[in-house]
């Protein structure tokens, strides 16, 4: 007689699954946009080019090979592979100009946005929590600001104050600061009413410790995304002043300086204008897929 066993399934083990952290939450979303990854890769060769120019770079930015004058690039016929991407009208390398220039961008736009930030969170709370005349006065200073063209205002004030690397950085800070002082105050406003606002008042929390502790943390997502967003402006902004003379001096490499000095070889040389415009768009163009995936990453409405 033979006899059949059954296995029942109540025997199998059955395990839980184990929640994402946050991080892992984020990075899924944020790694499904596959052009937010690719703009990450390539902020990331950038900015370990600016931070190790010093070894990356083939040449200094300022030496001049007088028997190198406007040199093609290497794989042209006359190229010299000593000189990859060529050379400018005084005989300077301009891929070293290009890696050292990289390094005064991403240290203006990191200036910029994190004083412009900086600014704005804290007008904009103050503007949303106490309302009012308070809010009034702050809005049309903003109103303002934002009814004049962004980069004709930073010219105004670098023509008031000098042209200098410093204040550009100054200039392109202020000319950003109402974007994030005009988000900061809706985010505030929406977070007012809400009940764990309403309830932190009832235990006698003060404005301050509801502005910083309770209402900024529930604001920091679309802060984020509009910073990320506001280092490509910056950059654009900085490369505009550089190519009217009110940025970066010469000989300091700077992306909008060299297309600038190059504009009268773009006929006979067209490698000096090329590749400053290539990294501006490359560099712009990542900046702003990072902000694309960081959007989807962070903002509860658009996850599935």
């Amino acid at each position: 007689m033979t006899t059949s066993t059954k296995t029942s399934t109540t025997d199998i083990p059955l395990t839980a699954p184990v929640p994402m952290t946050p991080f892992q939450e984020f990075w899924h979303y944020f790694s499904s946009n596959k052009g937010a990854v690719a703009g990450l890769v390539v902020i990331a060769i950038i900015c370990f080019m600016a931070v190790f120019a010093n070894f990356v770079a083939p040449h200094s930015p300022s030496d001049q090979y007088r028997d190198a004058l406007l040199l093609p690039p290497a794989w042209l016929d006359g190229g010299n592979w000593s000189f990859v991407l060529g050379t400018d009208d005084v005989g300077r390398d301009i891929l070293s100009r290009l890696i050292y220039g990289s390094r005064l961008s991403i240290a203006v736009g990191i200036v910029a946005v994190t004083a412009s930030l900086v600014m704005g969170i804290l007008l904009g709370l103050i503007a949303g929590y106490f309302k009012g005349l308070i809010d009034t006065a702050i809005m049309r200073i903003v109103d303002i600001m934002l009814a004049m063209p962004s980069l004709l205002l930073a010219i105004a004030i670098v023509a008031i104050l000098g042209p200098s690397i410093v204040n550009a950085a100054l200039a392109i800070s202020i000319v950003s600061l109402p974007h994030y002082v005009r988000l900061t105050r809706a985010a505030t406003m929406a977070e007012m009413s809400r009940d764990y606002v309403t309830s932190s008042k009832v235990i006698g929390a003060g404005p301050l410790r509801l502005m910083f502790i309770c209402i900024l943390p529930n604001c920091l997502a679309p802060l984020i995304v509009q910073a990320t967003l506001g280092f490509s402006s910056a950059i654009l902004d900085m490369a505009a002043l550089g190519f009217l003379g009110l940025g970066a001096q010469p000989p300091t490499p700077e992306w909008g300086s060299m297309l600038a000095d190059a504009l009268q070889f773009v006929q006979r040389a067209w490698w000096v204008v090329t590749f400053p415009g290539l990294m501006i768009l490359i560099t712009v163009l990542a900046f702003n897929l990072m902000g694309d995936g960081l959007r989807d990453a962070l903002d509860p409405k658009l996850k599935q």
